[in-house]
Parts: structure tokens; C-alpha cells; sequence
């Protein structure tokens, strides 16, 4: 499933894929997609990013867009989810900073929505009881 949003002359783009009851979901737009950030999360436990170094010793700082989407989805998750961010517009103008978090904010709601509506019924996994081996 693919969602996306344009304003100010760039593009934010959030493509998911569904593993099982699990989601990844990989943000990318403007001029140089990359993957700058990963943030993990589930319905009940807090988001967790890692922050890939940059240019000139700083970190990129796109979990921003992710934490603005994955605290919009998050009651809505049915597992697991790794969302990947990463957003480059070259030359980025002062207003193009400012309607990120406006396009973060709409695909979350975009893709809540389709969480709410989307049915997650896979058969759950079966494990061997602790009396139980592999043969």
C-alpha cells in the first residue's frame, strides 16, 4: 500500500508493507530519498529510533516524520512496525521545513485510516509446549 502527499513543490511518500500482522513502512521524498532514521513501536510499547550519521559528524534528524506518523497509528497497529525515514530536499526552505510535519502528520492520518479499515486475520503462529522437542 502506498500513500503520499505534496506541498510546496515536494513530495512525502509512505510505501507499507504488510508481513503478517507486522508492518514496515519506509518514508522517503524530496530530491534524495535515503534512509536517515528507524523507528520501531507496537500498540503498547515505546517508539525506539536509531539515528544513521549524516554529514559533517550530525545524525539525521528525519524521526521526526516518523514519530509524527507512528503516534498517529500506533493504537490503531495489529503488530509489530519499523517505520524508515528519510527525506531530503536540496536547498530546503524555511516552508518546505515547516509543512513536513504537516505531511508527516497527513500520512499518518492516511494510513490510520486504512488500519482501521484493513482486516489483519492471519493464523497465529503454533509453538512446541515446553514438554515438546523438535523430532
Amino acid at each position: 500500500m502506498k500513500f503520499s502527499v505534496t506541498k510546496e513543490n515536494y513530495t512525502m511518500t509512505a510505501d507499507i508493507t504488510v508481513i503478517g500482522k507486522d508492518l514496515f513502512i519506509a518514508i522517503t521524498g524530496g530530491d534524495n530519498p535515503h534512509i536517515g532514521t528507524i523507528t520501531t513501536l507496537t500498540k503498547d510499547s515505546e517508539m525506539q529510533t536509531v539515528r544513521y550519521p549524516s554529514h559533517d559528524g550530525r545524525l539525521h534528524k528525519d524521526d521526526v516524520l516518523a514519530t509524527r506518523v507512528g503516534k498517529i497509528i500506533q493504537p490503531f497497529l495489529p503488530g509489530s512496525c519499523t517505520i524508515s525515514a528519510g527525506v531530503h530536499v536540496n536547498h530546503i526552505s524555511k516552508k518546505q521545513i515547516m509543512v513536513s510535519s504537516q505531511m508527516a502528520q497527513n500520512l499518518g492520518n492516511q494510513i490510520s485510516s486504512w488500519l482501521r479499515e484493513t482486516n489483519f486475520d492471519v493464523p497465529a503462529p503454533v509453538y512446541y509446549s515446553d514438554s515438546e522437542n523438535p523430532q
